[in-house]
């Protein structure tokens, strides 16, 4: 028996590892690790979503295929009429689902990195091709490159983040308007966009544009803001004319009913949400100022949850090892083109901000 052709060169995602992994890679306890290197919410989910999942009612019985209670919810809370909605694994399954429903083999889809790299992942898993049309050396986009790769190779999917991971920067809305009129089908992932603004992102999200146009999907998540990413949980707006398809495509029980529960829960206490979302954008604001201080560092501006770093006439692969084995800290390191000897760091509680500037200074 042989595997399908293109699977054999697939290169692996590099997923980052959790805390017992790391706790026995170091033999250190879980609660000597600080752990900054995955974007995750330090707070953890809210004690009402706690105390919810210790009572469930029905963990026994398959959950509802159609997650209709979360999507209510979802419907208030974004003002996007629940027809449009659909929920899934994490956000991660709608991309991968996206792919499978609109990507024959040897179609494109279209990013610009640096970015998330599950949208190369997945293309390659689908058997198309992903082309890249680089950011600038600030993280904007290459408009004109975009317009020519569209052009050329007429990308089914296009794939774009905001706040960009990894350097957390936001597209402008006439940057957005612009790729709108692209003629391909424009992914709008807004993973992290409640913490850009002072109201969990709804100003700047395009979520509720979803209903007038087309060619727009945005995709949302539970994990960061909301500090579920261990239940696997996310959203998505979608064009009428795609949402059948996609029914008829998904996994039938693909939202677990612990995650359902948590995230209608987070949503009844978006308030109480919106309250830890301003703790981590005060210490972000922090982190950026003591990372500015270290003087082979070269923080970068962010409207996330994370910071990244230029690493100056040093090793950022050694520093990274060092932080983990020496301090028991983790951030993400990245080497690759756009990236090449850079770091990102989480923004943790400020006793873990206390304990990595020591570290860095050391």
């Amino acid at each position: 028996m042989k595997i399908r052709t293109h699977l054999e060169s697939l290169p692996p995602y590099t997923p980052i590892e959790p805390f017992e992994v790391l706790s026995a890679r170091l033999g250190r306890a879980p609660a000597q690790i600080i752990k900054l290197d995955a974007n995750e919410n330090p707070y953890g989910p809210l004690p009402a979503v706690r105390e919810a999942l210790g009572n469930l009612n029905f963990p026994h019985i398959y959950p509802d295929p159609e997650s209709r209670a979360l999507r209510k919810s979802l419907q208030e809370f974004t003002s996007v009429s629940a027809e449009y909605l659909l929920a899934g694994s994490g956000a991660d399954e709608l991309i991968d689902l996206l792919m499978r429903v609109l990507l024959e083999p040897g179609d494109c889809i279209l990013s610009c990195p640096p970015t998330f790299g599950m949208y190369s992942f997945d293309a390659e898993l689908n058997a198309a091709r992903c082309i890249e049309v680089p950011r600038r050396t600030d993280f904007s986009l290459d408009m004109d490159s975009i317009r020519a790769a569209v052009n050329t190779y007429h990308p089914k999917l296009f794939f774009i983040t905001s706040p960009n991971n990894p350097d957390g920067s936001v597209l402008d809305t006439k940057t957005i308007d612009a790729l709108l009129e692209l003629p391909t089908l424009i992914v709008l992932d807004e993973a992290y966009i409640e913490f850009a603004d002072d109201k969990l992102g709804a100003r700047l999200s395009r979520i509720r544009e979803v209903a007038s146009r087309e060619n727009l999907i945005v995709l949302r998540t539970f994990s960061k803001w909301a500090g579920l990413a261990g239940l696997r949980i996310g959203y998505g707006a979608f064009p009428l004319w795609l949402m059948q398809t996609l029914w008829k495509s998904k996994q039938p029980y693909n939202v677990n009913v612990a995650a359902s529960v948590a995230a209608q829960v987070s949503l009844a206490h978006a308030d109480e949400l919106a309250a830890t979302v301003a703790l981590l954008k005060s210490e972000r604001e922090r982190l950026f100022s003591a990372l500015r201080e270290i003087s082979y560092l070269q923080p970068y501006p962010t409207q996330s949850n994370f910071i990244l770093c230029r690493v100056i006439e040093r090793d950022a692969s050694e520093l990274k090892t060092r932080l983990a084995q020496e301090h028991g800290i983790f951030v993400r390191y990245f080497n690759k083109p756009g990236l090449r000897d850079h770091i990102r760091i989480s923004v943790g509680k400020p006793g873990d901000t206390d304990r990595l500037i020591q570290a860095l200074k050391e």
